[in-house]
């Protein structure tokens, strides 16, 4: 049975999508430890359904018009499992944008991501699924992706705490 976490539903699905999204875009997250047991069961489904789907692309030909002439361009899309996958993980994770970094300019940030528009479904994709697609070929045993290292006691409240890492 899922935990309830003293919240209703909304609030507790809403906090629940922004703590695996924060996790999977950082690679670690501090939270309770019931928070962090949930947000680990959720996280190791997502990374589940791109390492299934992220092999799946198709080429295609584009005529795209340069200069007044027409050229053929081919174009690599998503298949229709890839497709379906990356709804998936839209629809139950939050669209976090990439920040600028120390000292970038604003033009520099714009080139720099004017061809992602979804930077954690991509990463998810890229990053994500080829390591642990890699790592289930080598060990023979899919899962395990996340783990959950207890901490000290939270000092306010004495709330058990927990350190959640994407490994």
């Amino acid at each position: 049975m899922a935990r309830k976490l003293s919240k209703p539903t909304d609030a507790r699905l809403a906090l629940l999508k922004n703590q695996v999204s924060q996790l999977l875009w950082n690679g670690k997250l501090e939270t309770t430890e019931a928070r962090a047991k949930e947000v680990q069961k959720l996280a190791e489904k997502y990374i589940t359904i791109a390492v299934n789907a992220y092999k799946d692309t198709v080429e295609v030909e584009k005529v795209k018009i340069v200069n007044g002439k027409e050229t053929k361009v081919t174009v690599i899309n998503d298949g229709p499992k890839k497709l379906a996958a990356r709804r998936r993980l839209m629809a139950n994770l939050a669209d976090l944008q990439e920040t600028r970094r120390p000292k970038e300019s604003a033009t520099e940030y714009k080139v720099r991501t004017k061809t992602v528009k979804h930077p954690l479904i991509e990463k998810m994709f890229n990053d994500y699924a080829p390591k642990f697609d890699k790592q289930a070929e080598e060990s023979g045993q899919k899962g395990g992706y996340t783990a959950v290292y207890k901490m000290n006691a939270r000092r306010g409240d004495g709330a058990e705490m927990a350190l959640v890492v994407v490994l």
